[in-house]
């Protein structure tokens, strides 16, 4: 999902669920964003001789969504405005294809900062951050880090590997940086995280959860030692099931999550607590526990309750809808989200993305004119690749209405809704889900 820092093979419902709207950009005078139009930003960071950061995201991303909420437009980041050229781009526009086509990203967020002379990505940081997590990815880019001039240099290979997605040669590099740096180097944990990235993404879960043993002790009580802890746990569980350490691996990783999601003593995002809790849910589900798996998920939406109550706007209370959503359908509970959904149609009148939740909602519920009123609504505002998902979901409500004609369309009008998509937006394993499904349908 992502949405989430590493890929994790979360709940299947929250991987489908997370559509967020996309953010109001308001003005707030942190830092001056420059919005969709790569070759302005381009030249404007040429005539200042400044680095570009880049915000890679999309309106069906979660943690895209809590980023803009809570820390990209954080006051506090205006002591960065002269050392950046900041940069957004919606990977779901159709203006933003040949960008995505150039810089393709993996997992969403992600953070580049580039050289906007020779156009390449030196620095890359996939997932959520906490403001000071940023402020330091930022003071490193600007002035170099703390290190040794060797390892600058190892580390720019790793960051090179990492951004042109050789996961298995940036894992490596990595792990050279880990080898070589010095106790107390600033950058360790940023190393770590991007380390146990590249490690998930190249199959590396044995790596993985070494990495997590041996830097889990130096992370202490920390944001980064909840993502290398949750992760750890999701790579222990994709061990071969013939792994005599694979049992205890699960075991140690889940304790030290349940540890470190229920730990207050330390600030981090909402969002890695969220992820945090899918992985714990995950787990019990994959061992078969049907109390631990609703205790889990009873717990995992009353954290989110409490962090939405908090929220000191709509689009901040917004940011924990899908994932409640996720959980409430997880305790069989989908009339709970009627309400909350409601609310951000109302509050947030452009975003299609409550609609189509609430259109999922309404499909749980088996109340099926209401679910296509909402996937109306839905449809008439969405855009890009995700649009396939609403597609998706306006078929299963035809089907539960059992209306094949309606159902077998909606299915064909998806397909040429993708198809027609600019290739480096195409979503291919979407489309190959329509096709078989509408040879489903055709089968008598």
């Amino acid at each position: 999902m992502k949405s989430f820092r590493f890929v994790m093979p979360a709940l299947a419902l929250a991987a489908t669920l997370l559509l967020t709207a996309a953010p109001v950009f308001a003005a707030t005078g942190a830092v001056e964003w420059v919005h969709d139009d790569y070759a302005k930003a381009v030249r404007i960071a040429r005539e200042r001789k400044v680095p570009l950061f880049v915000d890679i995201w999309a309106p069906w991303c979660h943690t895209c969504r809590s980023m803009w909420a809570y820390v990209l437009n954080e006051p506090s980041l205006s002591r960065h405005a002269g050392q950046f050229v900041f940069l957004s781009v919606d990977t779901e526009k159709p203006a933003n294809a040949s960008f995505r086509g150039r810089f393709p990203a993996d997992a969403l967020p992600s953070f580049y900062v580039m050289d906007p002379v020779a156009e390449r990505i030196s620095v890359r940081w996939v997932g959520g951050m906490t403001i000071a997590q940023l402020h330091a990815l930022l003071d490193d880019a600007a002035i170099g880090g703390r290190a040794p001039r060797a390892l600058v240099r190892s580390i720019a290979r790793a960051d090179s590997l990492y951004a042109d997605n050789q996961h298995a040669a940036a894992a490596a590099a990595f792990g050279e940086v880990l080898a070589t740096a010095p106790e107390g180097w600033p950058g360790y944990s940023r190393a770590v995280e991007s380390r146990m990235y590249a490690l998930s993404r190249s199959d590396g879960w044995a790596e993985g959860v070494a990495l997590a043993r041996a830097a889990l002790p130096r992370l202490g009580r920390s944001p980064s030692a909840l993502v290398v802890a949750s992760s750890a746990l999701a790579c222990a569980r994709e061990l071969p099931a013939g792994d005599t350490g694979k049992a205890g691996a699960v075991a140690e990783f889940e304790a030290a999550t349940r540890s470190l999601v229920s730990d207050f003593s330390f600030s981090t995002a909402a969002d890695d607590r969220s992820g945090a809790w899918i992985e714990i849910l995950t787990t019990r589900q994959e061992a078969g526990d049907s109390v631990g798996a609703r205790a889990s998920a009873r717990a995992w939406s009353e954290f989110l309750d409490a962090e939405a109550a908090k929220a000191g706007s709509p689009e901040q209370r917004a940011v924990f809808d899908p994932h409640r959503l996720s959980a409430y359908l997880e305790l069989g509970e989908a009339d709970r989200a009627v309400p909350m959904l409601q609310q951000s149609e109302r509050d947030l009148p452009g975003d299609y993305n409550p609609s189509q939740r609430l259109a999922t909602a309404y499909k749980a519920l088996r109340k099926w004119d209401e679910a296509l009123a909402a996937s109306d609504r839905a449809m008439a505002l969405a855009y890009g690749p995700r649009k396939m998902l609403l597609y998706t979901t306006r078929a299963d409500i035809f089907a539960g209405k059992q209306d094949l004609a309606a159902e077998r369309r909606t299915v064909e009008e998806g397909i040429a809704f993708g198809q027609a998509l600019p290739e480096s937006q195409r979503p291919a394993r979407a489309l190959e889900a329509m096709r078989k499904r509408l040879e489903k349908l055709a089968t008598p």
